[in-house]
């Protein structure tokens, strides 16, 4: 047995970057959850973010929302292991059926949520809450997944490829689900999801998720081995932070309206629905992972990828689409802690194994 002086001088001689992601990971649920809290108690820095700044020299407009989140999916794409992901592609079944599954769920779930809506009091018919929700379930899957898997048994490379393979076809499938979904809803809100469909198609989708995407690819690809190895040092905590401070921005925009005028219903409303949703969406593909025998690692990783939507993405889209809609927010926020707690449970119901950074 190794004397404990030994372990103590190894940890201390690791990196002091990997220190910093392997104790940021493993507080990463409570992490997320301090974010929201100081969103809702002080909102002030994340509105300023949140709203456009113009850069006088250049008559630039730049907003964090989408600045943060293609700083989080280039660091997705840069740590993606080529050899593993190579591996992957030789055996498509989980890539085709994390894919079809993602496609396949929102048109399951969403019709049901939106028949129980119509039972509520809502004038509506709820179709505020389910606009947020479509926008959600149809993102690609979260480029966090892959550190939840990090820290259960899950098998990395496949859920590396269902990012990846959702990301890059997000461009279609966004529209497409968008599409299929809008005439669940009711008043303005379908000509709403309308316009958050055509701004996806037309540039946003391949400017604010694809492309950072690819440039992290594309960097892994050409990078000399020893530039890569050092950057690569670096990016997991800045990925972290930069996940997390995304957090704090788009929960300002909800949060901070709610501190003006208190609305309980609709946020017990808003936490029910993005329950329910989330909830059915992992419990689908749970039970898809054990219709096709996957094994505990490459089941874990599709669960997860079947219940964690990119709700970054989905909210700086609504931001972008409908800055006068804060309290759509709402249950987009409520999805994502949701997702995050459901995944803490199901990777602590695996087998642990080290964090790798």
């Amino acid at each position: 047995m190794t004397p404990p002086t030994v372990v103590r001088r190894t940890s201390e001689r690791r990196p002091r970057t990997e220190r910093v992601t392997a104790w940021l990971r493993a507080r990463l649920g409570r992490a997320a959850v301090i974010a929201y809290a100081a969103a809702l108690l002080l909102p002030g820095p994340g509105l300023w973010l949140r709203a456009p700044h113009i850069l006088s020299a250049t008559a630039l407009t730049l907003r964090t929302g989408p600045l943060l989140l293609s700083l989080v999916l280039f660091c997705a794409g840069l740590q993606v292991p080529l050899g593993a992901l190579g591996r992957l592609f030789r055996r498509p079944l989980v890539l085709v059926a994390g894919l079809a599954l993602h496609l396949m769920i929102p048109l399951a779930v969403v019709p049901v949520v939106a028949c129980l809506l119509r039972y509520t009091p809502d004038s509506d018919g709820g179709s505020g809450l389910l606009t947020a929700m479509i926008l959600t379930v149809s993102m690609p899957v979260a480029a966090g997944a892959t550190v939840w898997t990090d820290r259960g048994d899950g098998d990395r490379s496949a859920m590396v490829g269902l990012v990846l393979v959702s990301t890059l076809a997000s461009p279609i499938t966004t529209p497409l689900l968008l599409g299929k979904l809008a005439p669940l809803l009711s008043g303005g809100y379908a000509h709403t999801l309308a316009v958050s469909g055509r701004l996806a198609q037309d540039g946003f989708a391949f400017t604010s998720v694809v492309m950072p995407c690819a440039a992290g690819l594309l960097c892994s690809f050409v990078l000399p081995a020893r530039w890569l190895g050092r950057l690569l040092r670096g990016v997991p905590p800045i990925a972290l932070i930069g996940s997390l401070a995304l957090t704090y921005v788009n929960a300002s925009g909800a949060l901070g309206s709610m501190i003006a005028r208190p609305r309980p219903l609709l946020i017990a409303a808003a936490l029910g629905v993005a329950a329910l949703i989330c909830g059915l969406s992992f419990a689908l593909g749970q039970a898809a992972a054990r219709v096709l025998r996957f094994d505990a690692g490459t089941a874990s990783s599709l669960t997860l990828a079947c219940g964690m939507n990119n709700s970054s993405a989905s909210a700086v889209l609504i931001s972008t689409s409908m800055p006068g809609k804060p309290h759509l927010l709402l249950p987009v926020l409520a999805y994502g802690l949701l997702q995050k707690t459901a995944a803490n449970r199901i990777t602590r119901a695996q087998p642990g194994r080290p964090v790798r950074s």
